[in-house]
């Protein structure tokens, strides 16, 4: 299962069905798979393509214990979005001076949380993305490390709803950065500047990017040129995998060279913010297929995960390739259905897909889930969460158990009439 090589994509057909079949016999469905060794792979190219700038993981992809120390391991900062991110990230071990915490309008006691924290664990960058975030900071009595986040007015991605770089909702107005960094200083210590643009940007996108890349060396020069000593200029991460067995992975090559050639000159030193694309590809879900009706002029087939297990279907209209692993799916000839969960929705369907002919009791495997497949993950409809378990070497161990219905109403006092 797990290659030798170190392919800029991984597609589903690379799985072995046979082993895929053994976890899911092992552990039951619907199933999380992440192979640990995929992701090292992912951000061994990822360094490779940026040998002079800081590679931090955005955990929101991921937030598995056993990903986050791997990455650890292999040299990676951490990125985290929320104070729940935060602590996991500490409590795996990761050093306060690898990680940065970027939070989007915080509630307070998320900088309760953080400021806390950053106490316990020198070194620790707070993101602020508003002037009333840095003031709550300073309320809090927190005089430490602090990016400024950028909103660069630029913004790509997959779908609209992940352009954050053109997004009001995130980050200083870029005509008032270098102002408000000024300001920040006097009672700061500012190390850095911040913008991303958005989530799954593919080669289309590279102009965008590269502007952004470009807007924020000129607002480090300014902010230099004022006074104040950047550490670092980190220009986020959103690469973009291909979710198509038909599309081309990303020439990373060429995007690592558009940003530095972006960037310009400057003293402080480049950072970028990868998550889908370390470890997208490194995952699948697997679930079994329970239902299959004749409807109309199609076929329906049911299936146990739905947009409680995988919700990036329904949120964004997202593609994942699906794959029958059968043991005689290869004799059987391919059919489109559509491949619907169990959720009282419409929206909750995986898609239209060309299948070798489904049978009840199949297993099926849908491909890139390893990004934002666990972490969207709920319990509407009072469904548990899936288990997740993750690959390394011959190894297989548990990330997380299969929830029960007595975890999702653990929460509710028993004392209810």
């Amino acid at each position: 299962m797990n290659a030798v090589r170190n392919p800029a994509v991984r597609r589903l057909a690379d799985w072995s069905a046979e082993r895929l079949r053994e976890l899911a016999d092992d552990h039951g469905t619907p199933l999380y798979v992440l192979d640990l060794d995929r992701v090292r792979q992912n951000y061994r190219r990822m360094d490779d393509a940026f040998p002079e700038a800081e590679v931090y993981y955005a955990a929101k992809a991921n937030t598995a214990r056993p990903v986050l120390r791997a990455l650890a391991d292999e040299g990676a900062g951490i990125e985290c979005a929320s104070a729940g991110e935060l602590a996991r990230v500490l409590d795996a071990g990761v050093a306060g001076s690898r990680v940065h915490y970027t939070a989007v309008n915080p509630p307070d006691r998320d900088l309760d949380v953080a400021v806390r924290l950053a106490d316990d664990h020198p070194g620790l960058t707070i993101t602020a993305g508003a002037a009333d975030t840095l003031d709550r900071l300073a309320e809090r009595g927190y005089d430490g490390r602090i990016c400024l986040r950028v909103n660069p007015g630029v913004g790509a991605g997959h779908h609209e709803k992940v352009a954050t770089g053109a997004d009001a909702k995130f980050g200083v107005p870029y005509d008032r950065a270098a102002d408000t960094v000024e300001s920040a200083a006097t009672d700061f210590e500012v190390v850095g500047l911040h913008a991303h643009a958005g989530s799954g940007i593919s080669g289309e996108d590279l102009s965008a990017h590269r502007e952004l890349v470009s807007r924020m060396g000129d607002l480090a020069r300014e902010v230099e040129d004022r006074g104040v000593e950047l550490e670092f200029v980190d220009v986020g991460g959103g690469f973009g995998v291909p979710y198509r067995p038909d599309e081309d992975p990303l020439d990373l090559a060429a995007v690592a060279g558009a940003t530095r050639e972006a960037l310009g000159e400057v003293d402080a030193t480049l950072a970028v913010e990868p998550g889908r694309y370390l470890v997208a590809d490194a995952g699948v879900l697997l679930t079994a297929v329970n239902t299959v009706k004749e409807a109309g002029d199609g076929v329906v087939v049911g299936v146990g995960a739905g947009m409680t297990t995988l919700a990036r279907p329904a949120l964004y209209d997202a593609r994942h390739e699906m794959r029958n692993c059968a043991a005689d799916a290869e004799s059987r000839p391919d059919r489109e259905v559509t491949v619907a969960g169990p959720v009282c929705e419409s929206a909750d369907t995986l898609g239209d897909h060309w299948l070798a002919d489904p049978e009840r009791g199949d297993l099926l495997a849908i491909g890139n889930s390893g990004a934002y497949g666990y972490e969207m993950a709920n319990q509407y409809n009072s469904r548990p969460r899936p288990a997740s378990v993750v690959l390394d070497g011959d190894d297989v161990r548990m990330a997380r158990r299969r929830e029960t219905i007595a975890d999702v109403t653990a929460v509710e006092p028993e004392d209810q009439a």
